[in-house]
């Protein structure tokens, strides 16, 4: 279980989050939403250790992970898989290359052990064969396919998204949802993404966290976000309808 209490965070003198709080389950998909500008990243980078809250604790089954000295820390990381914004996959590195790269930095497996792991991993995301191409030469979605296989080819417990179905057709971010869906599954990882797409919320949205001005204002599920009685969800629910309509 990932659990967070009170975090909060300032940058200069703006404050950004205001005592957040909430936890998540494994084999859960977990989704926290909201607007621009409303804290969502900054939350995700406080509990990966991207950023260090000003106050709060973030527990990994009971360990906290802002308390523990260093060693601690990076074992604690080698149990993250992580889809960054964008993909954010190497240019000069092939598919399987950008793949095996966690296993290059943070294992001792022999080549030939790390590429059947990065062959295993593109398989489950269904890019086998793929493995010799460069990031140039494949789609939008193929990238985030790839991004999700780097993500898990550790093996981790814990599966950040940060917006995966950020530039993506409405088909193919169904499919990425899908797949994030399926391998929390599979593997009863805790995930927690990071999103503003309706689709993810009344698809995937096993536990919803809405965050608005960096506060935590309402928290429920896909089944009862359409019923909420806060204003400011209800107008953001509104607004994605909108866009979703706009895009058809």
């Amino acid at each position: 279980m990932l659990e967070i209490k009170n975090i909060s965070k300032t940058f200069g003198d703006r404050q950004v989050l205001y005592n957040i709080s909430g936890s998540f389950e494994p084999g859960q998909t977990s989704l926290i939403i909201g607007g621009s500008g409303t804290g969502k990243s900054v939350l995700l980078k406080c509990m990966i250790g991207l950023v260090k809250p000003d106050s709060g604790e973030v527990l990994y089954d009971g360990r906290n992970f802002l308390a523990d000295n260093e060693e601690e820390q990076k074992t604690i990381r080698r149990e993250m898989g992580v889809l960054f914004q964008g993909s954010a996959l190497f240019d000069s590195k092939t598919v399987l290359e950008n793949v095996r790269f966690p296993l290059d930095m943070l294992t001792d497996m022999s080549s030939s052990e790390k590429n059947d792991r990065a062959q295993i991993c593109l398989q489950r995301v269904g890019l086998e064969g793929a493995g010799d191409r460069m990031p140039s030469e494949i789609s939008g979605g193929m990238k985030k396919r790839v991004g999700i296989a780097r993500a898990i080819v550790l093996n981790p417990k814990y599966l950040f998204c940060d917006e995966p179905n950020s530039g993506l057709d409405p088909l193919t971010s169904i499919k990425i949802d899908q797949l994030i869906k399926e391998i929390t599954d599979e593997y009863q990882i805790t995930t927690v993404v990071i999103t503003h797409d309706m689709n993810s919320m009344l698809e995937i949205g096993e536990k919803i966290m809405f965050l608005y001005k960096g506060k935590k204002l309402w928290e429920g599920n896909s089944d009862t976000i359409v019923h909420s009685s806060v204003s400011e969800l209800n107008d953001f629910i509104y607004a994605n309808k909108l866009l979703r309509e706009m895009e058809k």
